[in-house]
């Protein structure tokens, strides 16, 4: 069993990666930038390894998470 280091709010690349490979192309660009944060910060908070608290979480984090998702999805359509 290979080990996963623990996620924390900050690690916007690592969610990101997360995030996509949960969810893979059911999320368009524009799709993702539409996601409520609500929805978003359940959705952070559900993944594997991921060790932040909702009550540490902000604006900016979702709004980073939100950024590196879109890269993360163009990176993968070629």
């Amino acid at each position: 069993m290979s080990y996963e280091p623990p996620i924390h709010w900050n690690d916007y690349e690592d969610i990101a990666m997360a995030l996509y490979e949960k969810f893979g192309d059911d999320f368009s660009e524009s799709k993702i930038y539409r996601i409520r944060f609500t929805d978003l910060l359940e959705w952070v908070l559900s993944l594997p390894n991921f060790e932040g608290t909702r009550e540490q979480a902000n604006e900016g984090h979702l709004e980073q998470i939100q950024a590196a998702w879109v890269y993360e999805w163009r990176d993968n359509q070629d």
